[in-house]
């Protein structure tokens, strides 16, 4: 196939994509905007594959859009451009409203103009696969319910009610105009990769920083955490043999508390550690309880059955597995998050902090 990969720069699209490059002869265009946590040092693994482009482009830009649509002639549009930090969409939900409603809109209309120009079989086989969050699913507040793809929606944050807004964008037109669209609904993603301001990346960073490791309130929000490479296999599997109308959530199985995942980081950095900061006995020693975040949802959990039953897709990686992975992984690739941190990835220093 050939597929344009929006937001292909970020952490789960730069999974997806090089999942591509590596597991499969498809070609990839990358479309993304290079926003701050867009980064193509994340894509420099396959920089070099003929099978791989990239071009610079805001999905709210439709002149752009069409030219590189009709350019590439995709099989396949895999959407996930998106303004995706809850904090920030609480600071300043306007980018949110832009980026991940218009830019959606914007997308499907360029999608729907390509699409309508296809012969058949090309048109019969064209998919256009917009991949979600759980986040639009709103809170659970027992501790047995899971969330099912016919869980109705309630989201929490303005992050969480763009991302419903654009969901339902996708599945109108497939209802009114015909567009053959996929939607995936996904748990909390970690692994290689990961923005710094993100919870486990800023944990594993802090810690090895010496500075406090931040949990809101008591830390005892339940997220189901989904390692991005079994996201990445699962993504592929939907667009490549999913039902054009249906809905997939995916999850990791991997149920645990805020703070249990922080403790866990701890301890695997007390192990593999050898000289931890000055004066600091156990990396435990510096969670720090701070404020919680408004309209915090205290539990997400996934009912993936779906997609293992209908596609064979399951995560491969245990949380402890994924987890000592991801802490391995940002030990031996210093040089990836200091230039995130420094702000020379992106010719600018963005300032993070704790």
């Amino acid at each position: 196939m050939k597929i344009i990969v929006t937001g292909g720069a970020g952490f789960i699209g730069s999974a997806v994509v090089r999942h591509i490059m590596d597991a499969t002869n498809d070609e990839v265009l990358v479309v993304d905007k290079l926003t701050y946590a867009g980064n193509l040092d994340s894509l420099q693994p396959v920089a070099g594959n003929e099978r791989y482009s990239f071009s610079q482009i805001d999905i709210c830009d439709r002149v752009a859009l069409d030219k590189a649509i009709a350019e590439f002639q995709p099989d396949a549009i895999m959407h996930l451009a998106a303004e995706s930090h809850v904090d920030r969409s609480i600071d300043g939900p306007a980018a949110f409203i832009e980026t991940n409603i218009v830019g959606t809109y914007v997308l499907l209309e360029a999608t729907r103009q390509y699409w309508n120009q296809l012969s058949s079989p090309a048109r019969e086989a064209f998919r256009f696969h917009h991949i979600s969050t759980d986040e639009v699913y709103g809170d659970l507040l027992d501790t047995e319910s899971l969330f099912t793809e016919s869980t109705s929606y309630a989201p929490s944050s303005p992050y969480s009610a763009s991302k419903a807004s654009s969901d339902h964008l996708v599945r109108a037109w497939l209802r009114t105009y015909g567009l053959p669209t996929l939607v995936t609904n996904c748990s909390n993603n970690y692994g290689p990769y990961h923005f710094p301001e993100k919870l486990i990346p800023l944990i594993i960073l802090n810690a090895l920083e010496g500075k406090p490791l931040p949990v809101y309130g008591n830390g005892c929000q339940i997220r189901d955490w989904l390692y991005v490479e079994d996201h990445a296999r699962a993504l592929y599997k939907v667009v490549s043999e999913g039902k054009p109308g249906e809905t997939y959530n995916i999850g990791g199985h991997n149920e645990r508390k805020n703070i249990d995942v922080v403790k866990t980081i701890c301890r695997l950095l007390d192990d593999i550690v050898e000289t931890k900061p000055a004066q600091l006995a156990h990396f435990e020693d510096l969670i720090t309880y701070v404020t919680d975040r408004p309209g915090h949802d205290m539990r997400y959990a996934i009912d993936a059955s779906k997609i293992e039953r209908e596609l064979g897709w399951k995560p491969e990686e245990t949380f402890e597995s994924g987890i000592r992975k991801t802490v391995e992984w940002y030990l031996v690739n210093e040089s990836w998050w200091k230039r995130v941190k420094d702000g020379s990835y992106s010719g600018e220093r963005l300032g993070l902090t704790s």
